[in-house]
């Protein structure tokens, strides 16, 4: 991406990187029998539930990373951004396809305390930007909670 870049194409650019990898992660890596086989706990949302919330999510990411991207392309909150967005994908395969919730735990977990890390950093750079993470922050907490009980019960 160059500097002459308009805000809109960034923006665009980084909501298609972030919706369009999340969907095709989702894709590959569907909730099968095997999980269907596993014991949840009683606060489990119905499986609709996440790709709606999902897709907005990943656009609020992609209009965070964007305008990080814009205001400070080599900062910390930037190089934090990359590093929850690799986390983020990390994780369905390794839930999913791979059937290892322990190791997903583990993702997740550490998907967590960067997004901490990535808000703090990012608020005194673009502080919508880091409030626009906050949602993600929420539901991330409720996913390794979710993820956790998961582990426990099985």
């Amino acid at each position: 991406m160059t500097a002459t870049r308009s805000p809109w194409a960034t923006a665009l650019l980084f909501i298609l990187l972030t919706l369009g990898g999340g969907l095709l992660i989702g894709s590959v890596s569907m909730p099968d029998a095997w999980f269907a086989s596993l014991v949840k706990p009683s606060f489990q949302p119905p499986n609709w539930l996440f790709g709606p919330v999902w897709s907005v999510l990943y656009i609020l990411i992609g209009i965070a990373g964007a305008r990080l991207f814009m205001k400070a392309s080599s900062s910390p909150a930037m190089k934090l951004w990359w590093m929850q967005l690799v986390l983020n994908f990390l994780w369905s395969p390794a839930f999913f396809a791979l059937h290892m919730p322990g190791t997903a735990l583990a993702i997740v977990a550490l998907l967590w305390i960067t997004l901490v890390a990535l808000i703090r950093a990012a608020f005194p750079v673009d502080r919508p930007a880091a409030l626009l993470l906050v949602p993600y922050l929420l539901w991330v907490s409720f996913a390794t909670l979710l993820n956790g009980a998961i582990v426990m019960l099985n």
